[in-house]
């Protein structure tokens, strides 16, 4: 399978479980906060149940997902150390304004992807791995694999972090080995190269006008 398509159904399948990773608590079913995988396979149901309750209005105004996953979704983000990860050596070069433009479009970017995702999910299956993460680092991996009808088994693995506030942010996804992160580095650097960081930062905030109107 190609890259391209590989990531685009991925994508979608991790879609599935992020939106309502960290729900308010009124809302919430209650979870030990303190277990990242225990707060992901909590997720994946209510995702499911969030999909079912909003099919209707979705159907009529598919552009209603973006205000849901803006909602739900992006305060659970750590959108500052994505783009410093995702600009690498860039990053350190840009402007305090360049810096600070950036990390909104990249935020808009990545709420583009998960609508997206979420609009096309089509019931494939997650099988959560065990973990054996030592939480006292303040890092985890969160591994899973997705269930393919046809074909082999696909490995993912979410990368998350405690933040001074004791919660759990998620800065990368990794599919079949390959980051997230890297990969838009990779993207993000060669357009750096042609035609710099505000010719970037133009490109992603046309791409993403959709999501602001």
């Amino acid at each position: 399978m190609a890259f391209k398509t590989l990531m685009n159904k991925i994508m979608m399948l991790f879609a599935l479980f992020l939106p309502v990773m960290f729900l308010p608590p009124a809302i919430a079913v209650e979870v030990d906060a303190s277990d990242p995988q225990a707060i992901v396979k909590d997720a994946s149901d209510r995702m499911l149940q969030a999909l079912k309750d909003n099919e209707t209005a979705l159907e009529e105004d598919p552009t209603e997902i973006y205000a849901l996953v803006q909602e739900i979704l992006m305060p659970n983000f750590d959108f500052e150390k994505m783009s410093m990860l995702a600009l690498g050596k860039n990053w350190r070069r840009a402007n305090t304004e360049q810096k600070a433009q950036f990390v909104e479009e990249f935020r808009l970017l990545l709420v583009r992807t998960y609508s997206t995702a979420m609009l096309e999910y089509t019931d494939e299956e997650i099988r959560f791995l065990p973990s054996d993460n030592d939480l006292s680092t303040r890092r985890a991996k969160v591994a899973m694999e997705v269930l393919q009808a046809a074909g082999p088994s696909i490995p993912m693995a979410l990368s998350m972090y405690q933040n001074k506030g004791g919660e759990w942010k998620v800065y990368d996804v990794k599919i079949d080995g390959i980051s997230l992160v890297t990969n838009y580095r990779s993207s993000f650097a060669t357009e750096i190269r042609n035609d710099g960081m505000d010719k970037l930062i133009e490109n992603l905030a046309s791409r993403n006008e959709k999501v602001k109107a």
